[in-house]
């Protein structure tokens, strides 16, 4: 038994490919671990975030099948940054594409941020082919949940980041912020397109943490890393996550509260705030919510990671 729970050593995939989902999209695929092992799927945030190699190792290497893809627009999928034919309800689609193609009957879900919507939106629609579930940092895409983070909320606690975020945007159009970044970041100026994206996606990266993380913020700032997570994540949040009502994922939480689940959820997120989190868990019995009372919405924070990783290790035993 593993104590102290903490990311397994680097591995490298075993497979990779490339999924022609549409005429238009290529989405990128990766598998690692055990061939034989139990079947999971990490499912990123944003929903423009890209996988990268630290999210291979949530998962015991021997115990688990591990499966990664990047999302339409993003990471390694082409192409990048594109918003036509990109909605949640085609996301779920790839995954099943996804699922169907690797000769998968179920598997556990893995989400965190939009990775938490997108699993659940999965498991609203398939929920035969859900095992069980690990999700942290709840985003229901509610309105208030927006409107907390890119209107009126987090800034309070961050007043001189959320001053750069709003900045970009002249004080006749800050009524609406998402609105008011969308048409900046569609605009045809790159250096337009560009300002906006950089500014849209440093307020995330300096809100995530509980203390302030240079690194994220750095990487927050580059431009081809800017340009898909702003441009797709305003693209999700303008469209309300195109569900056909707000609070959707909740109204749905019977077409899946069979599932066993674990919710890790930092105390002090602010980007998606604890009160999601145990929305969920009161509709759902077989979830249990995990707190960690000294973390912001990062994965990689301590006590967070810890859960998460004990988690899978709990659900991969005897595997």
């Amino acid at each position: 038994m593993r104590h102290a729970p903490a990311l397994y050593p680097p591995i490298e995939p075993y497979g990779t490919g490339h999924l022609q989902v549409s005429d238009l999209h290529r989405v990128y695929f990766e598998e690692c671990g055990n061939p034989h092992g139990k079947r999971a799927i990490f499912v990123h945030g944003g929903p423009d975030g890209g996988i990268e190699p630290n999210h291979r190792r949530l998962f015991d290497p021997e115990r688990y099948r591990i499966v990664l893809f990047d999302q339409r627009g993003c990471g390694q999928s082409t192409p990048h940054a594109e918003l036509r034919e990109n909605t949640t309800w085609d996301l779920v689609a790839d995954m099943e594409r996804l699922r169907e193609r690797l000769g998968i009957d179920r598997w556990m879900l893995f989400g965190g941020s939009w990775g938490s919507t997108l699993s659940l939106a999965y498991a609203v629609r398939h929920p035969d082919r859900v095992s069980e579930m690990v999700l942290r940092g709840i985003f229901l895409l509610r309105q208030e949940e927006i409107d907390w983070f890119y209107q009126d909320g987090a800034g309070r606690f961050f007043p001189e980041e959320w001053q750069a975020y709003l900045d970009p945007i002249p004080p006749d159009e800050r009524h609406d912020m998402v609105r008011a970044y969308n048409e900046r970041l569609t605009s045809s100026d790159d250096a337009v397109r560009r300002t906006a994206a950089r500014a849209w996606s440093i307020w995330e990266g300096s809100t995530s943490t509980l203390l302030n993380n240079p690194a994220t913020v750095e990487q927050a700032g580059e431009d081809a890393f800017a340009e898909a997570f702003a441009r797709i994540e305003c693209h999700y949040f303008l469209n309300k996550g195109f569900f056909e009502r707000d609070g959707y994922l909740l109204d749905q939480v019977a077409r899946h509260q069979h599932i066993p689940a674990t919710i890790v959820q930092g105390r002090y997120d602010m980007v998606c705030p604890i009160k999601s989190a145990w929305d969920l868990s009161q509709r759902w019995p077989k979830a249990e919510l995990v707190v960690n009372g000294a973390a912001g919405h990062a994965y990689s924070e301590a006590g967070t990671l810890e859960a998460l990783v004990a988690a899978t290790d709990s659900y991969g035993a005897g595997s």
